[in-house]
């Protein structure tokens, strides 16, 4: 095991602790739980065992049936992660344990109080979580027992997870009206806490990257700075309506290098086997922002084990981009490329943007729409995605300092534009080259 491995394992076993902190905080607040604790929380109300010491239990039943979904092909394959389920769930059972002892102290009686107690839980817990993603060392048997349904049914994990939160909370007020005569352990701050956590976790998780340099070993990942010089790409992102598509095809012709845009989705279709009207419908956007959050942040995974169609799409175009990159030089449009290629030598970032009167103006003119809808069709392109891009990089879309050059083109004419990209880029190629 080597230092980079050792640091991921430390910072893993570091979130444990925080997010039973935080699942204490929560359930101190006696405002119910979290959804993946309200089972254990209502077993230790009406039996001589602790939360932690169900937690163990619960957990290490979920490692037992794993053993019946999964085939001995991905057993084999997957030992390691499958095996650390047992270790971690212990862990993880003392914690809370211990979390409880230390804070019992706290024990809020005004209900503005339990309110603030819960809500600093729910923060806690989402500390916790984006730190488990960022370490991506192993996975709580919780989150595995549903990442193996989600692969044994080929089901989306989001809804997966949703309906086994579900399910716990079901099981959560049955044992409790049978034993104990009335729900107890599952409230408001339960419903709080799954709404809450995953969100929190979107805004927190690019504060991690803090850690990016003491986990990942930058030799085994490549020095990208080496890569590509002989190559230059321009990436083009866009408000709806400023002419970035029409930038980009007149720089195309101009530079005589290749235009990607729409190529994007015969591209993907064929990488990741996803439908090109589906693409064509959901790419680039969000379909609910929020409910993203709260299905897929509210989880201990990375993004790259989603089986989610919208994340799979996006890492497919992030790998596309990469590649051509590596191919040739060219013209990028949208993509979050600008983002993807960040740590690559040679880009040229651009950002189109425009006054709501030029918009309206170009997509009539230009792509054809109805006046009476067009306002409101470049609005909600517009935030699709600023949403799309935001959950994804973590970044702000259209924030200055992340571009090489910002262009008005309702004050700039297209022709205008493409010269000064022209020069720009013709500059950063001789550049390279005397280098």
């Amino acid at each position: 095991m080597n230092k980079y491995t050792s640091r991921r394992y430390l910072l893993f076993i570091i979130s444990l602790f925080i997010n039973a902190f935080g699942i204490a905080f929560i359930t101190k607040a006696m405002l119910g739980t979290s959804p993946i604790t309200s089972v254990t929380y209502v077993l230790s109300m009406f039996t001589p065992y602790s939360m932690g010491i169900w937690t163990i239990i619960i957990n290490i039943l979920f490692v037992v049936l794993e053993l019946f979904l999964m085939t001995r092909k991905e057993l084999k394959s997957d030992m390691r992660m499958y095996l650390l389920q047992i270790p971690i769930s212990c862990c993880f059972g003392v914690f809370i344990d211990c979390s409880m002892y230390m804070l019992s102290w706290l024990n809020p009686v005004n209900y503005l109080c339990q309110i603030a107690v819960l809500l600093l839980g729910c923060i806690i817990l989402a500390l916790g979580i984006s730190l488990e993603v960022k370490a991506n060392a192993a996975m709580m048997s919780g989150e595995y027992f549903v990442n193996v349904i989600t692969r044994r049914f080929h089901k989306e994990f989001g809804y997966v997870k949703l309906g086994f939160d579900i399910t716990l909370l079901v099981i959560a007020c049955i044992l409790s009206l049978v034993f104990m005569s009335g729900i107890h352990g599952v409230r408001e701050g339960t419903v709080a806490a799954a709404l809450l956590v995953g969100p929190i976790v979107h805004f927190v998780s690019p504060y991690y990257r803090i850690f990016d340099k003491w986990i990942i070993n930058s030799e085994i990942e490549g020095d990208k700075s080496s890569r590509n010089n002989k190559n230059h790409i321009i990436t083009i992102a866009r408000e709806y309506g400023s002419g970035g598509h029409l930038l980009g095809e007149m720089l195309s012709k101009q530079l005589g290098i290749r235009l990607y845009d729409k190529e994007f989705i015969e591209m993907a279709a064929l990488r990741c086997g996803i439908d090109k009207e589906y693409i064509v419908k959901n790419e680039q956007s969000i379909p609910s922002y929020w409910l993203k959050c709260i299905l897929s942040k509210n989880s201990e995974r990375p993004i790259e084990s989603s089986l989610s169609y919208d994340d799979v799409l996006f890492l497919s175009e992030n790998k596309i981009i990469q590649e051509l990159a590596e191919k040739e030089s060219c013209i990028i449009v949208g993509r979050c490329a600008d983002f993807v290629l960040k740590e690559y030598p040679n880009v040229l970032k651009i950002f189109c943007y425009c006054d709501i009167e030029s918009s309206i103006e170009r997509c009539i003119n230009q792509y054809g729409l109805e006046k009476n809808k067009v306002e409101t069709e470049i609005k909600r392109i517009n935030r699709n995605r600023i949403h799309h891009y935001e959950y994804y990089t973590g970044e702000k879309w259209g924030e200055p300092h992340r571009y090489d050059l910002m262009l008005n083109t309702g004050k700039i004419d297209i022709n205008s534009a493409c010269q000064i990209v022209k020069t720009v880029y013709c500059k950063m190629q001789n550049k390279s080259h005397h280098h």
